[in-house]
């Protein structure tokens, strides 16, 4: 009988002592992952403070109902307001050429969105493309701009539709560039909305999501720009932390999560549309692709006016920036009932093999 207790007892001890040096183990582990993951969120902030101090602002800003905007404002004449896409900023814009381009004869106006660049984005509200257009039609009475044309690109698209729906009395026209129009299913979707949950989302955001956004952003490039090569521009002067900032990296990923459902919102409406409308995609564009989205649109409005561009993938803007001035002239050729009057297309040469549809 004694020894049996013995024996009990020395495997009661073996048991405890196991379980502390599992206890501890895991503390150490515990410890480890925590040491981690305070160095990432060191680095990810020195890099965030180090781009701001690299790129400061370069434009102006207004006060909108309580939310900073950012935007750039160059040349005189029409005025035309530039939407970037999602992950981007108004200094996208700049590099690709197109602001430079356009002001020759236009006063073009490209805001950072609620979130990127030097714009803020209040947690009051979701921002979707609604949202954003509303914010932006009082942006533009406060500036006291009159029926612009509004251009957007890629996910900017959805707020330029956004707001020739809610306020199609202010806009004159519209250009949409490489736009998601339906809501169709991506694999990236799930995949960058990651980010985007509560509490989960916030821990990635300022430690692992930056690193690894790094690391993928010479492979997500080449999926942007394809079937063109990357813009020797945007390889050397895009600022890529800036784009990898906690607080930008919460609205790109907040954005795509609500990328599909703000499409089959919006989508029910699109015939409401009266404006001229151009829509002009890369013909080569795999994030966006035009036989699903920019053709598609074009069917379904009777006003509007299609452009391929060759040899081009969705950040059309870059690779070929005369044809997005070249939308530009042919939006403002245009009379608020859509008849065409002369107009002389100033700033660019025609692009070669463009294919445009009526």
């Amino acid at each position: 009988m004694r020894s049996t207790n013995h024996s009990q007892h020395n495997f009661s001890a073996s048991k405890i002592h196991e379980g502390s040096a599992l206890m501890r183990q895991n503390r150490s582990l515990l410890l480890g992952a925590g040491a981690v993951l305070a160095a990432m969120a060191v680095y990810v902030q020195y890099k965030s403070r180090k781009a701001e101090r690299d790129n400061p602002p370069a434009g102006k800003f207004i006060d909108v109902d309580g939310v900073r905007l950012h935007y750039l404002e160059r040349g005189q004449g029409q005025p035309v307001v530039i939407l970037h896409g999602n992950g981007s900023m108004a200094t996208e814009i700049d590099i690709s050429g197109v602001l430079d381009l356009a002001s020759d004869q236009y006063r073009v106006i490209v805001f950072d969105r609620p979130g990127y660049g030097y714009s803020e984005r209040p947690r009051s509200s979701s921002w979707d493309p609604v949202a954003q257009a509303r914010l932006f039609d009082r942006a533009l009475q406060r500036m006291h701009i009159e029926k612009p044309i509004v251009v957007g690109h890629s996910w900017g698209a959805l707020v330029a539709v956004a707001l020739g729906l809610e306020r199609p009395q202010d806009v004159h026209s519209l250009v949409l560039l490489s736009g998601y129009y339906y809501p169709m299913p991506r694999l990236d979707v799930p995949l960058s909305s990651v980010a985007a949950i509560p509490v989960l989302g916030d821990l990635m955001r300022y430690t692992v999501s930056p690193l690894l956004g790094r690391m993928m952003w010479p492979l997500m490039l080449r999926k942007m720009f394809y079937p063109a090569e990357t813009s020797a521009r945007f390889k050397q002067d895009y600022p890529v932390w800036m784009g990898l900032r906690p607080g930008q990296l919460r609205a790109a990923s907040t954005e795509a999560a609500m990328m599909i459902p703000a499409a089959y919102r919006l989508s029910k409406r699109y015939h409401e549309l009266r404006m001229p409308v151009v829509l002009l995609a890369g013909a080569g564009d795999i994030h966006a692709l035009p036989r699903l989205h920019s053709k598609r649109l074009h069917q379904e409005l009777p006003n509007s006016e299609l452009i391929l561009v060759p040899d081009a993938g969705h950040m059309v803007t870059h690779t070929s920036p005369q044809s997005i001035v070249a939308a530009i002239d042919k939006a403002a050729a245009q009379d608020v009932t859509g008849v065409s009057y002369p107009y002389e297309a100033r700033h660019s040469q025609p692009v070669t093999g463009v294919q445009t549809m009526h």
